[in-house]
């Protein structure tokens, strides 16, 4: 392998594919940090700033380290991006030394049998015409991912009918073995030497077998795990239990259309006697969608989910005794016995040490138990000797400490290293906290917020991102602005929901000077650079819900081990929130923009400094005419630069 210094040098090969690559504070040194990591073995924690690029900083030495190498991604989309752009474009640049594979879940594949299986009158009629297109699709698609078939939304109704899950595939008994796209993916990935998977399909094979991969995913030496922010999180839930009435619906249906209920009206009887007393228990849930500890809804819900019990008990039977020894048959009998056993799991409060709450939402609610802590358990996974674990993000770390992150996935003492934004961010970026602004609880909050930005649109050419705290927030936010049109000026107004987001993201690029508001997934994730974007506009500290049943496992740990639970947990989590969604505004080394925190507890409270040490090296401001000439004067700074160009 040559020097990583000439990979990330003047002279760099990726010069000739990536037009304007110059050479980046870090970038190299983290890139060595890595090799170092993959030679030596052990576990590594990298927190790599915006523009330092981390993803070639890890590509490089992972192609050319001599180990079979697992990367695992935040999201099905990061992952196509990593695989289908990024290692192609850096194969082309310095050769691609080891053979590759992309793997993803079963549920992203298409299952021929189920396909070939489906009835037309099974799908809801709004999918007919998806299934008309996945039946060409088969005929052209070599891989069966169903993010080739861009013309079929990604929540459409007809994907669980032609999709398998690990409960309903048939294994080696399926009459299309031989043809799986599933098991073509997982040879693929066997036989590669590098393999990009996600968080989502690492952590389920991981809560399958704690003490190391299954069959499916190669016998990896090395792990690296990109926004790995994300892993502890997404780690509770999958080490936990949950039963969702979308899914039971989804197993009735299926009953239906592959049983002779039309020729025994008891076994139709028991399936309709299933779905009222599933809709019972819907109908007894909260309405208002969130999440809710079970011990507060359990006296409504007793009854009703002992009825689904033990409506779900004499369906079992009645299948039972008809099961006619087809493969697919005995998997149907499976699944429903395995329906009722979770159901029966989840309504019991003995025997588990954790919080089972529940997750509503307008068309379905989720039964949960979460564990308590899942660092124990990650801890056994992640201390295997002889496997090296590299764990890297834009916010592990607070103030350079990786403390709370490495405390949450059980590599405490494991080595961190900070390589800074090499953008200039003190002279780029401002924070300003607009004084007298109300609590954030107060009903005024979020029109005071708003009014007080109008100045700063005056200010600038460019762009909004608005990002709120709670949907609440978000839709007080869009009443106030359908009142006041004028006052945008012109500016386009997006919306998260009225669209799909990458398509609001486009317009919002496309238009230049538009206000977006957003919540939840727009705080990280999205990449908007130039002018298009100048001001992000945060509506309260992230302070995740006082109710939330995870936030409400984790403080209950805590709180047994004799902690505290709001300096522990709460404060670094907002903090490294916080950090997300101010890290949307500078994308490029000629961006430049304002961070606004519109939550006076910045200024008002202890532990306001430690949410704008995670801003730092921005400076922070009070005074609106600071803010308004710095945005002025970068803005002309920018004008006089097109103009000499």
């Amino acid at each position: 392998m040559q020097d990583l210094e000439h990979f990330f040098g003047p002279e760099s090969p990726l010069k000739k594919w990536l037009p304007g690559f110059q050479p980046r504070a870090g970038q190299g040194a983290m890139a060595a940090a890595v090799a170092g990591a993959l030679e030596d073995g052990g576990t590594l924690m990298i927190e790599a700033g915006t523009g330092t690029g981390k993803t070639f900083a890890y590509l490089i030495p992972a192609l050319h380290g001599g180990r079979r190498t697992i990367i695992s991604t935040g999201t099905r989309a990061l992952q196509d991006q990593l695989y289908h752009r990024d290692l192609p474009l850096v194969g082309k640049a310095v050769g691609r030394p080891v053979g590759t594979a992309l793997l993803k879940g079963r549920a992203n594949y298409l299952c021929l049998y189920r396909l070939e299986s489906v009835a037309p009158h099974a799908v809801p009629a709004t999918a007919a015409d998806d299934l008309a297109r996945v039946s060409a699709w088969r005929r052209r698609t070599t891989t069966g991912d169903r993010a080739e078939l861009v013309e079929v939304a990604e929540d459409s109704p007809v994907w669980p009918w032609v999709t398998s899950t690990s409960e309903n595939c048939l294994g080696k008994e399926c009459p299309f073995f031989d043809e799986c796209h599933v098991v073509r993916a997982r040879r693929a990935a066997q036989e590669a030497d590098l393999v990009v998977v996600n968080h989502h399909l690492l952590l389920a094979d991981l809560a399958l077998k704690e003490e190391g991969f299954l069959e499916f995913l190669p016998d990896a030496e090395a792990v690296i795990l990109d926004e790995a922010h994300q892993i502890p999180d997404l780690a509770t839930r999958f080490f936990g239990t949950s039963f969702g009435s979308r899914e039971l619906e989804r197993l009735l249906e299926e009953l239906t259309a592959a049983t002779l209920t039309g020729s025994d009206p008891e076994l139709a009887r028991r399936i309709d006697a299933v779905g009222t007393a599933l809709k019972r228990v819907r109908a007894e849930a909260p309405r208002e969608e969130g999440r809710y500890p079970l011990a507060e809804v359990e006296d409504v819900l007793a009854g009703p989910l002992g009825d689904l019990g033990q409506a779900l008990a004499a369906l079992e039977e009645g299948i039972a005794g008809l099961r006619d020894g087809s493969a697919a048959a005995d998997k149907l009998h499976e699944r429903l016995l395995a329906a009722r056993e979770r159901l029966a799991y989840l309504a019991d409060d003995e025997g588990f040490d954790g919080l089972r709450w529940l997750d509503v939402h307008a068309r379905s609610l989720r039964l949960n138990l979460t564990p308590l802590d899942v660092s124990g358990t990650l801890a056994n996974v992640f201390g295997l000797a002889g496997r090296t674990w590299i764990f890297t993000s834009a916010t592990l770390a607070l103030a350079g400490d990786f403390s709370h992150f490495a405390s949450r996935v059980g590599i405490d003492g494991a080595p961190g290293l900070t390589f800074p934004s090499p953008y200039a961010l003190a002279a780029n970026g401002l924070v300003w906290l607009p004084p007298d602004l109300p609590a954030p609880s107060d009903p005024a909050h979020t029109g005071r917020m708003l009014e007080c930005l109008l100045p700063l649109l005056g200010a600038t050419p460019g762009g909004m991102f608005c990002l709120f705290t709670s949907h609440r927030a978000l839709e007080a936010a869009r009443r106030w602005f359908a009142q006041r049109r004028r006052v945008l000026g012109g500016r386009p107004l997006l919306t998260q929901g009225e669209a799909p987001r990458d398509d609001l993201l486009h317009r919002f690029r496309e238009h230049g000077n538009a206000v977006l508001l957003g919540t939840g997934t727009f705080w990280e994730g999205v990449d908007v650079r130039g002018p298009a974007l100048t001001i992000v506009a945060i509506d309260k500290l992230p302070f995740a819900s006082p109710g939330d049943p995870l936030l409400l496992a984790r403080l209950e740990f805590i709180r047994r081990r004799g902690g505290n639970g709001f300096l522990e947990h709460q404060l670094p989590q907002a903090a490294l929130a916080l950090k997300q969604g101010a890290g949307r505004l500078l994308r490029d080394a000629e961006d430049y923009g304002v961070i606004v925190i519109a939550d006076p507890r910045v200024r008002t409270r202890g532990y306001g400094e430690t949410f704008l040490q995670s801003l730092a090296p921005m400076p922070a401001t009070t005074s609106l005419d600071e803010v308004c000439a710095f945005l002025e004067a970068h803005a002309a700074r920018r004008a006089d630069a097109r103009r000499a160009v």
